[in-house]
């Protein structure tokens, strides 16, 4: 021990060891200097016990590792050159190349606690699984997608509920289709049952040739007790009717639009529900923005590709985008908006589509994607309206229920804030669970029971509402609450042409 005194004249102590005349050190090893190991030069030494040195002293020797010279002279750790390395891809990169999300996630489980499916199935490993430690782990060519990833179904809350912005259901798609089209039989009773629900408006425009006679025969008690058997369609279910009158034959019959006005144009996207089964929400659509002066284009159109997405379809959702998006750019180069009556056509055109698709023209899509009734709520003065329409004649009471796909734009109290304060309507919000039918999820014989125990918060609080009437944007989440309540279903259009009298 050597005492030492600093410029201020203070006497210190330290564990430093003093140089022999002969060149070496004698004393103690050396310790931590007192003044912190970045501030105190190095010192080398030898495995062997060999004379110890310091930077001042090492001199030209070449750096070493564990007492070995390199080879290199120490060009290797001294002078790094980035010319001289390969760079190694850990996550080779691709057209979904995911991996900034992924490193994004630090594992908080607020995805797999908003899950609704992982709040009932046990064996779902839920979203944080399927997303980012999923992508991570099918970066290795030899590691194939857990099956579990069928399970999911395409809610998107994991989505809302990440405070880090984790792509998650992007993975999810990703993931699914891989799985789909790599380990899934293509000869399965699965594949094809999970093909004909992805393609409902292949069916549907095939039923509508028949409208009534389809609409008997596929709820006929010995055809849905086949279909159950053959096909894992569960019997409970009750197909929806087909129109006897689609939405595109009544506007072809009325004569298109009846407003022309090129300063305030939208392209209507009805999707395939409003089309072959509730053609009255289309109409309302028209009707309502008919009457704010917006002259309505409809363009030819296929499936959003929803249905597709959530049973891993990825080629045939691309294939209906391709027609979607080219129709629907040359409406936005006329000036014209995109809207959407249904919430998860609105979210498909305005997220999956660029996140999973890169086609000409995706971007400006998405931009201009609205849900219809948002879409007025930013450019018209509905409260003003609605107070100079005076109301509904007859007070009306709605159980309204905003889908996971409307919470996901940032559109789940629009309904509840625009007929809040209308004559005659009263207005209760059920809550924020999921109706748990998920597109073609609660379509699936195993998949039945847990989505009306998803549900089940949500019928319970329709019951306990004030009126007898339920009320959302989504036509499947119509479907489950008529299913589990009996309630008749409105949609927001429809009460918004009756409360103006468009």
């Amino acid at each position: 021990m050597t005492r030492h005194t600093d410029d201020d004249g203070d006497v210190g102590e330290s564990n430093e060891a003093t140089e022999s005349s002969d060149g070496g050190y004698e004393g103690p090893t050396p310790g931590v200097p007192e003044s912190g190991r970045d501030e105190q030069p190095s010192v080398f030494v030898p495995d062997e016990g060999g004379v110890a040195e310091t930077d001042a002293t090492a001199g030209d020797r070449a750096a070493t590792d564990g007492g070995v010279e390199s080879a290199s002279a120490g060009a290797d750790s001294t002078e790094l050159d980035p010319d001289a390395y390969d760079p190694v891809d850990v996550f080779p990169g691709g057209d979904l190349d995911l991996r900034e999300g992924a490193d994004s996630c630090y594992k908080c489980t607020s995805c797999d606690t908003s899950c609704p499916v992982a709040e009932v199935d046990d064996e779902f490993p839920g979203p944080k699984f399927q997303g980012p430690e999923q992508w991570r782990l099918k970066r290795k060519d030899d590691h194939d997608i857990d099956e579990s990833i069928t399970s999911c179904s395409n809610c998107m809350r994991c989505d809302d509920a990440c405070p880090s912005g984790v792509p998650l259901s992007q993975m999810h798609n990703e993931a699914r289709g891989q799985f789909v089209e790599r380990q899934m039989e293509k000869l399965s009773v699965e594949y094809i049952r999970n093909r004909v629900l992805a393609n409902y408006r292949t069916s549907a425009s095939l039923a509508s040739m028949f409208p009534r006679t389809a609409s008997f025969a596929m709820n006929f008690g010995p055809a849905r007790w086949a279909m159950e058997k053959v096909m894992g369609i569960p019997k409970e279910r009750d197909f929806p009717e087909f129109a006897t009158e689609t939405f595109r034959e009544w506007w072809k019959a009325r004569g298109g639009a009846q407003v022309e006005n090129p300063d305030k144009r939208v392209a209507y996207f009805h999707g395939c529900y409003s089309n072959y089964n509730t053609p009255e929400v289309g109409k309302a659509l028209v009707s309502v923005y008919e009457h704010f002066g917006y002259e309505v284009m409809v363009p030819p159109q296929k499936c959003s590709g929803t249905p597709m997405f959530a049973n891993g379809m990825l080629k045939d959702a691309r294939r209906h985008a391709e027609t979607n998006v080219e129709n629907l750019v040359e409406a936005i180069a006329d000036g014209a908006d995109v809207i959407a009556s249904c919430t998860s056509c609105s979210l498909s055109l305005r997220q999956e589509y660029p996140e999973l698709f890169d086609l000409h023209g995706i971007d400006d899509v998405a931009e201009h994607t609205f849900e219809a009734l948002e879409y007025l709520r930013i450019h018209e003065d509905l409260e003003e309206a609605l107070d100079e329409a005076g109301g509904l004649d007859d007070e009306r009471a709605f159980a309204y229920h905003a889908p996971c796909h409307a919470r996901n734009q940032g559109l789940s109290r629009q309904a509840v804030e625009t007929f809040r304060d209308v004559d005659g309507v009263k207005m209760e919000d059920v809550g924020d669970s999921c109706s748990g039918i998920s597109g073609t999820y609660g379509w699936k014989e195993e998949k039945y029971e847990k989505s009306m125990e998803i549900g089940a918060e949500m019928f319970e609080h329709m019951e306990d509402a004030e009126g007898e009437v339920g009320m959302t944007e989504c036509p499947t989440c119509a479907m489950q609450m008529e299913h589990g309540t009996g309630y008749e279903i409105e949609h927001p259009l429809q009460l918004l042409e009756d409360a103006l009298g468009a």
